[in-house]
């Protein structure tokens, strides 16, 4: 009986709420380990679509535990809006089965609006840096004050003086940062009253999560941990500057929720069979025509959290190898693969090309990765519908040669496949549970 560490091999949205809920029915515990209300998983459960932020995805199956990881940076506010929002369809969400570790650093509204402020002064041309693209929920200032050591935490609601004397040390840092942007500064005591009255709520979640992680261990408990966005929004090894601000790579997992690396037996990389990225950056495959406006009506492609478009591209081999080298994928799921139903060909991003040298890696140079020049191998489609299969002998002779060809060039088995957004559609190769 294995633990299973689940994370995504492209720039996110590759599909992982409907992987992440067939695995969550048969593990004990779930974990979500890093991120904040910037990423979104879209469940479809007997009909009824649950559209998650910060929650793990266990927490709309009955009899689980879910924690919200020392990783994870949390909005209070937006955490209970989403309590709220499921306990409306019918979910029971209450301390017994949700935990917020005692040591997540909070995202406070001054967050959000200097997200927003500075998102609004970015220009490729001036010294405030690129656009980034982010969603403007306060995700990167917050984890900003956590590494400058002045973040309020979720233990520091059971206090007043300690929420009164960690916003004394923000607003040390926040007012005079507002005062240099032109903005009004934060006013004490109204942020403290917010904070004051939200914290009530919040508190009875509130443990030592690494506690509850190391007693499930000993119980020989199944544990899914649960990553957001993609390995290329990792801020070390993504496209960066155009990356979040926390490590999606599969040990944060460790890291994220208080438990030790050898506790990660299984690393399942979800991976859509073309590729999308939501938000400014390179993207060697991107198609801007007819062919990756079709990529994404079919795909429904809209980002859960924005309702932003995706831009859509070939599935891009390059990438997708790097992401199981960094990240220790095991095996990928294979998502998405019905939205290529009635292609007549296919591409495939097999290598880079270089300022005319062809190169097998995506350089970590942000002016490397907007001049490389994607080199491809074409492939047959296939007509037949692919949507709902259940097994192998249900899926068209070229629609296997292409997942055969993927896995040679990512050099990664498949170990799921997806073929569309209901559970059951789902095609099982190696269970990662059973590694």
């Amino acid at each position: 009986m294995a633990n299973v560490v689940v994370i995504g091999s492209q720039w996110g949205d590759e599909g992982k709420g409907k992987i992440v809920d067939w695995l969550s029915e048969r593990a004990d515990v779930v974990v979500r380990f890093q991120g904040g209300h910037n990423a979104g998983h879209t469940l479809v459960i007997d009909g009824t679509v649950y559209k998650l932020s910060l929650l793990p995805s266990g927490i709309v199956r009955g009899g689980k535990l879910s924690i919200i990881g020392n990783g994870v940076v949390v909005d209070p506010w937006a955490l209970i809006s989403e309590i709220d929002r499921l306990k409306e369809q019918g979910v029971n969400v209450s301390p017994d089965n949700l935990i917020i570790a005692e040591n997540c650093a909070l995202i406070l509204p001054l967050h959000g609006e200097l997200d927003g402020v500075r998102e609004d002064a970015a220009n490729v041309s001036t010294k405030g840096g690129p656009k980034i693209g982010t969603t403007r929920r306060g995700i990167g200032p917050a984890y900003e004050d956590k590494v400058a050591r002045r973040a309020l935490r979720a233990c520091d609601l059971f206090s007043d003086t300690a929420i009164e004397n960690r916003v004394d040390v923000l607003l040390s840092h926040h007012n005079p940062l507002r005062r240099g942007l032109g903005v009004a500064e934060i006013n004490r005591d109204d942020l403290i009253a917010r904070i004051k009255e939200i914290a009530p709520r919040i508190t009875p979640y509130v443990k030592a999560s690494w506690r509850v992680l190391d007693a499930a261990k000993h119980d020989r408990r199944r544990i899914l941990f649960e990553g957001a966005q993609g390995t290329m929004l990792d801020v070390d090894h993504g496209t960066y500057p155009f990356v979040t601000s926390s490590n999606t790579i599969s040990s944060q997992a460790a890291g994220g929720s208080g438990t030790g690396p050898g506790n990660l037996d299984y690393v399942l990389g979800i991976t859509k069979a073309y590729t999308t990225r939501v938000g400014e950056g390179p993207f060697p495959t991107e198609l801007n025509d007819e062919v990756g406006r079709g990529l994404g009506e079919r795909g429904h492609e809209f980002g859960t959290v924005t309702g932003r478009s995706r831009r859509c591209g070939w599935f891009d081999a390059v990438m997708v190898r790097q992401a199981t080298k960094i990240g220790g994928i095991d095996g990928i799921a294979l998502t998405k693969l019905d939205v290529l139903d009635g292609m007549e060909e296919l591409k495939v991003c097999i290598a880079y090309e270089l300022d005319g040298e062809r190169i097998d890696y995506f350089p970590a140079s942000t002016e490397a990765q907007a001049r490389v020049k994607p080199v491809y191998e074409t492939l047959e489609g296939w007509s037949e519908s692919t949507f709902g299969a259940r097994s192998w002998k249900d899926l068209p002779a070229t629609a296997i040669k292409y997942i055969r060809r993927i896995e040679e060039l990512i050099e990664t088995p498949v170990a799921m496949l997806s073929t569309s957004p209901e559970r059951e559609d789902t095609i099982l190769v190696h269970d990662p549970f059973e590694d």
